[in-house]
């Protein structure tokens, strides 16, 4: 019940924002749309946890804002690295496992590598990830990172 109420408000908020107008007509009608929607998905049976995952929401506020500095971090990285004469790339494959217990960790664990300049992940499984690197020490920079660990306390569920 707590996912399709929390299913219902995001929506529903997301319409609003998406609109910008707050008539009466366009308020119910977003109502009536975020609800018809939550009502099909509760029908079709998939609202559960990991299809809307708010239980991630009050750590994930505080994991987005460490990921966007990190990507900051490491586009500045690469972009000296690009400009240097000497471009001192050693592009590098690595495998290693991670340390998430669910899917949705394990996805947001590869995304976020992803999300990151100058490591591509090029395979996820449930027990080993495959992470190109465009230099030897960012590749080897996945294994045992803090991204890692912040992630797995991410999913942990309060």
């Amino acid at each position: 019940m707590f996912h399709s109420v929390s299913l219902f408000a995001f929506l529903y908020i997301f319409w609003l924002l998406l609109s910008g107008y707050f008539t009466a007509f366009l308020m119910i009608a977003g109502a009536g749309s975020a609800l018809a929607v939550v009502w099909f998905a509760h029908r079709m049976d998939v609202i559960d946890a990991e299809g809307h995952p708010v239980h991630f929401g009050p750590k994930a506020l505080l994991y987005w804002p460490w990921l966007i500095k990190e990507i900051i971090k490491s586009g500045w990285s690469v972009s000296r690295i690009i400009l240097s004469p000497k471009l001192p790339i050693s592009p590098t494959m690595i495998s290693f496992t991670p340390s998430q217990k669910t899917k949705v960790g394990l996805v947001i664990h590869a995304n976020s590598i992803t999300l990151t300049p100058g490591t591509i992940t090029v395979q996820a499984g449930l027990t080993e990830f495959l992470v190109h690197g465009i230099t030897r020490e960012s590749a080897e920079g996945v294994i045992d990172s803090e991204m890692d660990q912040r992630v797995t306390a991410l999913e942990v569920k309060p």
